[in-house]
């Protein structure tokens, strides 16, 4: 297991975190001393993306142009 200074993991640690999920631990050391281990956590099974709060919301294909003449009556004064 590779050990990384303090001030390059800091400076790293994006790409370090990457290398670590991908099965890559390393451990993190100040002046030469081991301090902590870096490792993955156990994945857990991938969650279907969400579309904001409202996860069920089905938007229909015509969204754009639906009710376009109500709208344009209303802003006409038309009722």
């Amino acid at each position: 297991m590779t050990a990384i200074n303090i001030h390059e993991a800091k400076t790293h640690l994006s790409r370090l975190v990457d290398k670590a999920v991908a099965g890559e631990p390393f451990i993190i050391a100040k002046a030469g001393k081991p301090l902590v281990v870096v490792q993955a956590l156990a994945q857990a099974a991938p969650q279907p993306k969400r579309r904001g709060f409202l996860p069920d919301l089905v938007v229909p294909d015509n969204f754009d142009t639906w009710a376009a003449d109500e709208v344009a009556g209303l802003f006409e004064g038309r009722p």
